[in-house]
């Protein structure tokens, strides 16, 4: 226990220091296994890197964020938002229900919260704005509903967690579905209560012509998702195919159908999905450095001993856990933590009889609040940035948003019917 929190507390003061998480974790792991096993062990360390990221669930995560930022440079987003507004416009304070509905369909292609809150927030923060809204709420309600992004599937985290927990990707997309819909349903609830006490307008009167009209022009933007995941569920492809297939269909939406995917905006995609490909493959590369010295000195499994000497009550260990994983997200990046801490607790997690895709859930969602709640705060920060808002002014509205996220996540910890009854439907 000793050298694992001495190693954590290494990367975490490094981190601290501005050194790149990546870099962090390298570092480390090059030290103890250098001090551990002398230089001999050093030509041997660049395979270590080599097979941690080479994994082929892994080729997943470059295909699913290439087919959205394609998606973003197809008119995509547009479409979506058209079609929330024709049904969500009615409601008072209709542009934020229009950014919560739009940001859960566009999170059945994206699976990315980073992404949807830079495709959609570009257009509607500063649609709220301009229609009175004030930028901190605007800014809060396009940040929180970007979260949905991880929990709904396709999840770029969820892939991380069921290569790093060696389970089912398929169960945890199904198991992603409820959880998702309710956070959905909990953040328009508050948007509501913030639209009347704000006085904020109507957009447009409902019309069935309207959600017609929207629909047919956003036809190709539903069926991506459908062919995608209906190919996952039904056990056609895997999720890794699924994510190239998502590429494909992406390409011929952008070039054939909608024809708004020119050569230059062809790559800027290219490139973005190459930018943030590299930051999740070199930390999942990295980590398979620290990874193998926490295994060779057992560290995993005298942790599941220290938790199972205090308590076996597995209700106990999970709120252990969510305390870890929300603190965790603060200061981590989903990835990291992920690749970082859920090898070490899974030892425990299976100690304890706890269903490796119900904990999986939980860790999505952990994270998905850390992306909230500064200083880190990912998605937090491009929302604000698009508002041209203090972090700290959103945070005081997204309190409330954030709160719907934590009710989400004790749902699915202590009723896990929420989450794994559609897994036990369909797979068990």
């Amino acid at each position: 226990m000793g050298i694992m929190l001495g190693l954590f507390g290494a990367v975490l003061a490094l981190i601290l220091f501005g050194v790149p998480i990546a870099v962090a974790l390298g570092v480390v792991a090059l030290i103890a296994m250098v001090a551990s096993h002398g230089t001999g062990i050093l030509p041997n360390l660049a395979l270590v890197t080599y097979n941690g990221a080479t994994s082929f669930p892994l080729l997943a995560i470059p295909l699913f964020i290439l087919a959205g930022a394609i998606m973003n440079a197809s008119g995509i987003s547009r479409r979506l938002i058209a079609f929330a507004s024709s049904l969500f416009g009615w409601i008072r304070g209709g542009l934020a229900h229009v950014s919560i509905g739009a940001s859960m369909f566009f999170a059945e292609i994206s699976g990315s919260a980073v992404a949807d809150v830079a495709a959609l927030g570009s257009i509607l923060i500063p649609g709220m704005k301009s229609k009175g809204y004030p930028a901190p709420f605007a800014a809060a309600v396009m940040s929180s509903a970007a979260t949905l992004a991880v929990i709904i599937p396709p999840s770029i985290p969820m892939i991380l967690y069921a290569v790093m927990a060696e389970t089912s990707v398929v169960q945890l997309f199904v198991a992603g579905i409820v959880p998702g819909i309710l956070g959905g349903i909990g953040l328009m609830g508050v948007a509501y209560g913030f639209a009347r006490h704000y006085k904020l307008p109507r957009e447009e009167a409902f019309a069935w012509r309207r959600v017609r009209q929207t629909a047919r022009e956003a036809l190709w933007a539903f069926l991506l998702p459908i062919i995608i995941l209906g190919g996952i569920f039904g056990g056609v492809v895997t999720a890794t195919e699924g994510a190239a297939l998502a590429v494909v269909a992406a390409l011929f939406v952008g070039l054939a159908i909608y024809r708004e995917l020119d050569v230059a905006h062809l790559r800027q995609a290219v490139l973005e999905g190459g930018v943030q490909t590299a930051v999740v493959m070199l930390l999942v590369a990295t980590s398979a450095l620290l990874g193998t010295y926490l295994t060779e000195v057992q560290a995993p499994q005298q942790l599941a001993l220290a938790v199972s000497n205090f308590t076996q009550n597995k209700w106990v260990v999970l709120a252990l856990l969510n305390l870890l994983f929300l603190l965790l997200g603060m200061f981590l990046h989903s990835a990291a933590a992920i690749i970082l801490v859920v090898p070490v607790v899974m030892p425990l997690v299976k100690a304890v009889g706890i269903d490796p895709v119900h904990f999986g859930l939980i860790v999505t969602i952990n994270l998905g609040i850390g992306q909230q709640t500064p200083p880190v705060a990912s998605v937090l920060m491009v929302a604000s940035a698009i508002a041209k808002e203090s972090i700290w002014a959103v945070t005081r509205v997204n309190v409330w948003f954030i709160a719907i996220l934590l009710a989400v996540l004790l749902l699915v910890t202590y009723v896990p019917v929420i989450g794994l009854g559609l897994v036990e439907f369909f797979y068990r």
